[in-house]
């Protein structure tokens, strides 16, 4: 009886010392505390009481930093948020350097990304997006190394201003627009006035040509019949019908 209990035991141990670690995981083993190897994927065991495992996903991790209150390099406050694209490179590193890899990589993205926006005004920061993120992409990277993480990308979601500045800009774009419109209307009027002149030029230099000009301006008025022309003949046009009966 003793026996078959002895062999029931033995099968329980056994039962409970294999382990399945997946294609996408790795399994940190240590041996009465202390490293003692890699556990690949596959069917592993575990002997109880003398060694644990901690399984780590080998996977790309996506990490949602939060909002966070920033204030730019020109004294701007903004809301920045970002999504941050990591996975873990060495899976002693992630479990023996630090607690806990993912709750440690958000909180440094988060205050790198504080950091980095201090450093750009508000400018660089809606102009040149990619270069910030990329900076912080950077020192993140060269952070989590030694916790045997690496980052892939750090992306900036949206940044938001405040209403204020958000009032500012408009006026901002507003008075831009106003600006060119009023340049593109001075150069309008600039070459209409500069035809105007070789068109009076041209009058100016045939004789009666300006007479002809004005008849036809009368006959196109008169299309309409709900007009009334009331003119004075100039004492020129006189003297061209005078010429004429000549």
């Amino acid at each position: 009886m003793a026996f078959v209990w002895i062999i029931w035991v033995i099968f329980f141990v056994i039962l409970s010392s294999i382990k399945i670690v997946y294609q996408y995981e790795r399994g940190v083993k240590f041996t009465l505390g202390k490293y003692s190897g890699i556990m690949s994927p596959g069917l592993r065991l575990v002997i109880p009481i003398f060694q644990t495992w901690h399984k780590i996903d080998m996977r790309v991790n996506v990490v949602d930093v939060p909002d966070q209150d920033c204030i730019t390099k020109d004294n701007v406050s903004v809301r920045v948020n970002a999504v941050l694209y990591f996975k873990v490179r060495k899976a002693e590193s992630a479990v023996i350097q630090v607690e806990d890899y993912m709750y440690a990589t958000s909180q440094l993205a988060q205050t790198t990304m504080r950091n980095v926006v201090g450093e750009v005004t508000l400018d660089q920061l809606l102009g040149s997006r990619d270069e910030v993120s990329k900076k912080i992409e950077e020192i993140v990277d060269k952070s989590t190394d030694p916790w045997g993480i690496k980052v892939d990308s750090v992306d900036l979601k949206d940044v938001v201003l405040p209403d204020q500045m958000k009032r500012t800009m408009a006026k901002e774009a507003e008075s831009e627009r106003e600006r060119r419109a009023l340049i593109i209307k001075s150069e309008g009027e600039k070459i209409a006035s500069s035809n105007l002149m070789n068109a009076a030029k041209v009058l100016s230099s045939s004789t009666g040509a300006l007479h002809l000009r004005t008849l036809q301006n009368f006959n196109d008025i008169a299309s309409d019949p709900t007009n009334t022309i009331v003119f004075a003949v100039p004492l020129e046009a006189l003297g061209a019908l005078e010429g004429v009966k000549k």
